[in-house]
């Protein structure tokens, strides 16, 4: 599951991350000195099936909501992948004709748009704002762009845990909060949310072994060796 870092031992004293997927197919980057609001970047290469995709978010996205979606990088992907509109109006949220989702509070929206051009490509853009006073939306708090050619499970990994309305953990006065967010104390100690965020990557683990073991070639299933087919030599 580890994905290396690429630049060896030395690699933990520049402040930018990159690790890679050990078949070199996907990147996730880490970037807080960027020139712009994308802290994190994840892109995923083109295949001789598949196109290339990317996507981005920015610094004060919860953390559990984008651990959702790389979660789902590692883990294999449900037969049945829903419709992100259908799961955010379950959760409650306004579905509008304009192919855009706004959060109950009126916060957060989210929207399929359409770039144009002869290839008619489109993305997600996700949004969090705080309150416009006046105005549709106020100053950004963080947001997501995913490309529309990103896999499914990926983007539907994402739109569930956005549209959970679980409590997140965070310490008091925690940077990462903003100050907008309600803060109740929480039930549990320190060391049940370490058990508790344990617990989350043991499960993560177990599934990207199940996962890389339904893609090894089963050895019953082998190509048999023809009679007469010279067999190569054991070597020592």
């Amino acid at each position: 599951m580890a994905w290396p870092p690429p630049d060896g031992p030395a690699y933990p004293t520049r402040s930018e991350i990159v690790l890679r997927s050990r078949d070199h197919w996907l990147t996730l980057q880490f970037d807080p000195q960027s020139a712009t609001s994308a802290w994190w970047r994840l892109q995923g290469a083109s295949t001789d099936t598949e196109r290339g995709w990317y996507a981005e978010f920015g610094e004060l996205v919860p953390a559990e909501i984008l651990g959702s979606l790389t979660d789902a990088l590692v883990s294999t992907p449900p037969a049945q992948q829903p419709d992100p509109f259908n799961v955010l109006k379950a959760a409650g949220w306004t579905i509008d004709i304009e192919e855009a989702a706004v959060s109950p509070d009126g916060m957060c929206y989210v929207r399929q748009r359409h770039d144009g051009g002869r290839h008619h490509t489109w993305h997600w853009h996700v949004e969090t704002c705080e309150p416009g006073y006046g105005t549709p939306m106020g100053p950004r708090i963080w947001h997501a762009w995913i490309d529309g050619h990103a896999p499914a499970h990926l983007m539907n990994a994402f739109i569930t845990a956005l549209a959970h309305d679980a409590p997140l953990r965070r310490a008091l006065f925690d940077r990462t909060a903003h100050h907008s967010a309600v803060q109740k104390p929480s039930p549990l100690t320190p060391e049940r949310v370490v058990e508790a965020h344990t617990a989350r990557l043991d499960a993560v683990r177990a599934q990207a072994r199940a996962a890389r073991r339904q893609q090894q070639p089963n050895p019953t299933t082998a190509t048999p060796v023809k009679a007469g087919t010279p067999r190569p030599t054991a070597r020592r």
